[in-house]
């Protein structure tokens, strides 16, 4: 029993969507399914977010230091990469979606859709890398978690036989 509940909240922290279903059809209580999808999810978002935190301010620190290693012919060829990017950018079909996303619905819509369109962990750093400023960015990703919880929670007690043998 213990290591279901604490494959669910793993599992939770990663994939927050298809977790309460999964949890339901390997056999657990949904008190308990839906307490472990909490924790986990709300756990892996805060995970997340500070890692990804560090990992930025690590990134921003170590990245100069190593630029005093590289050979000059390699920063120059380095320069002119760059050089011809700046000139003719190419826009993939991601970073165009991602571009358009973040322009149309800003944090409001990195919050609504992490636990389920996003992953937590790229909604976590998501958050952190474009809008760690904020106040209450922490507190609103937490109740949309909260939210999808109640969400999917609904669905099932609507459908239970697709997650219930009878």
């Amino acid at each position: 029993m213990i290591i279901k509940f604490a494959h669910v909240i793993l599992l939770a922290a990663v994939k927050f969507i298809v977790t309460l279903p999964y949890a339901m059809i390997i056999g657990m209580e949904f008190g308990e399914a839906l307490a472990a999808v909490l924790i986990g999810g709300i756990g892996g978002f805060l995970f997340f977010y500070y890692l990804s935190k560090q990992l930025i301010l690590h990134f921003q620190k170590v990245l100069p230091l190593l630029s005093r290693w590289i050979p000059l012919f390699i920063k120059m060829r380095i320069q002119t990469i760059r050089e011809k990017r700046k000139k003719a950018r190419i826009f993939t079909r991601k970073n165009r979606l991602l571009a358009r996303f973040r322009r149309s619905y800003g944090l409001p819509g990195i919050i609504l859709t992490t636990p389920f369109l996003l992953t937590i962990p790229v909604g976590a750093f998501l958050a952190n890398k474009y809008y760690s400023k904020r106040k209450y960015v922490v507190l609103y990703m937490i109740l949309s978690i909260v939210g999808w919880t109640a969400v999917l929670s609904g669905i099932i007690h609507l459908f239970p036989g697709i997650f219930f043998q009878y």
